[in-house]
């Protein structure tokens, strides 16, 4: 579904990707770590166009963005949707006009097909009676779902999520991570997620990839890339020794 090949990038003359090769399961939850500033954002960006690479190739499906623009780039564009940090919500809209914006603006759908799909996503979130409300009514967490909500409605075949558990608490956190995994494995979009949440990431995750030094140092399924033997990565990701049992995983990178 995506696949990055070589792709390099810098900014403000200095190197943020150096060539990151990065195949990107079907159907999975893929979530990439790496320290603060290693350019996991960065590289969520590529992925849907949102940044072009100085060097290297982006594949979606086969075709390559890396310098696409205009109606081809949108075209592809349409396969995805993409929750920010903040959820980006529109402060003067209703949370039902925050979900139904998409829809309005990208499809011909009757007032009644819009309502219908939206409450309905609302109701998957958790949110069926707060499409009235604003977003500065709504809690942190809420306003997170109602950001899923609208990443969902108009059915992409990828969502990304880049770092959707900023300023939550660990239950708030758990609380989201476990609705992302839910509505994954109900409609089956191919998910990549940037997280510093370890380890709550392995418990939710299909895959694990590590951006360090502007490559993609490892990648694994979860339960195999604890195992790994790379003793900058196990410093990174535990206190204290071994996982699971003999020493305790870090909380928070």
């Amino acid at each position: 579904m995506i696949k990055l090949v070589g792709v390099e990038k810098t900014l403000g003359g200095q190197p943020v990707l150096r060539g990151v090769n990065l195949t990107i399961p079907e159907g999975k939850l893929t979530t990439i770590i790496g320290g603060s500033g290693s350019g996991k954002s960065v590289l969520l960006k590529h992925m849907i166009g949102l940044m072009q690479p100085d060097r290297g190739e982006i594949l979606i499906d086969g075709t390559d963005i890396a310098h696409l623009k205009g109606r081809a780039l949108n075209e592809v564009r349409k396969k995805f949707a993409m929750l920010f940090q903040s959820a980006a919500l529109f402060d003067s809209m209703t949370v039902f006009d925050n979900v139904a914006f998409p829809l309005r603006e990208k499809l011909r759908l009757s007032g009644d097909s819009v309502s219908r799909r939206v409450n309905e996503k609302l109701a998957q979130v958790g949110l069926a009676d707060m499409g009235h409300k604003f977003p500065a009514e709504l809690s942190g967490g809420m306003r997170k779902r109602a950001g899923v909500a609208r990443a969902l409605v108009m059915e992409p075949e990828i969502i990304l999520f880049d770092e959707p558990t900023t300023g939550l608490d660990p239950l708030m956190a758990k609380s989201i991570h476990d609705l992302i995994v839910a509505m994954q494995r109900q409609f089956k979009f191919t998910a990549v997620m940037v997280s510093h949440e370890i380890p709550e990431i392995f418990g939710i995750s299909d895959w694990v990839a590590m951006l360090k030094k502007g490559r993609i140092a490892e990648m694994a399924p979860s339960s195999e890339f604890v195992k790994t033997t790379d003793e900058e990565i196990r410093e990174f990701i535990f206190v204290g020794g071994p996982f699971m049992g003999q020493g305790q995983p870090a909380a928070s990178l």
